[in-house]
């Protein structure tokens, strides 16, 4: 077995195995902190759902209040109008056939891709390639719109996706490291209040069964659900 370095060790000697309210857990996440470069903050949220039932899928968008601290790379098919709408809203690449073209050759240098309605039948190609990343537009995620001005500004504004896995958890970033507490605080509240209200209608008994935060190589750190929807309603 390797052993834990000693950083890490140290790391993990500074968190108690409790429950820490929301405004002690992000300090405490920065504490921790050991690694050389700006971490992602991500949380890990367990659910009372079954999501082999359709009827107790999780899944939505959140616009974090300060952002991800993440430069986003917005792709957008679309034609004529709505095409000029998404580069004036400031989209990194914009296209219909020739952006489908570009992609079905290779070309996958964009981390959203945005679609108006009336594009779908020739994004539809691109199914395998962009499916198994993750990357196909998808009306439930917001991601085919023809508000194309206001998709673009707020993906790029700090718009965040949940969906909850297999195993009934939701993993999903909240900001960086070097933020300051009270923006991390926000953003987590924002982020479990909107999976808090997108609690579907066949689930059953307690909804939000655990929470935790970590930096990308640091810990986990429990937090109370409770005080978080409490700082979310505040």
């Amino acid at each position: 077995m390797k052993k834990e370095g000693k950083n890490i060790a140290k790391a993990h000697a500074a968190v108690e195995k409790r429950p820490y309210v929301l405004q002690e857990a992000v300090p405490l996440l920065q504490k921790v902190k050991f690694a050389k470069f700006d971490e992602t903050v991500e949380i890990t949220l367990r659910l009372g759902v079954d999501p082999k039932h359709a009827d107790q899928m999780v899944r939505g968008t959140v616009v974090l209040p300060h952002g991800t601290g993440k430069v986003v790379r917005v792709a957008v098919f679309a034609q004529g109008d709505k095409a000029q709408e998404a580069l004036r809203a400031g989209a990194d690449e914009v296209g219909g056939e020739d952006l489908v073209k570009k992609i079905e050759a290779g070309w996958l240098e964009f981390d959203v891709a945005l679609a108006t309605p009336d594009s779908m039948g020739m994004v539809g190609r691109l199914g395998k390639i962009l499916g198994r990343r993750g990357l196909m537009p998808n009306p439930k995620a917001g991601t085919i719109t023809f508000d194309v001005d206001r998709a673009v500004r707020e993906t790029k504004g700090g718009r965040v996706e949940f969906r909850v896995d297999k195993s009934a958890i939701v993993h999903c970033p909240v900001g960086r490291s070097s933020f300051e507490p009270a923006a991390l605080v926000d953003n987590l509240a924002a982020l479990v209040d909107a999976i808090n209200r997108a609690k579907p209608a066949g689930a059953k008994g307690q909804y939000l069964k655990g929470l935790t935060i970590a930096n990308t190589m640091g810990p986990g750190i429990r937090v109370d659900v409770a005080g978080v929807l409490a700082a979310a309603v505040a």
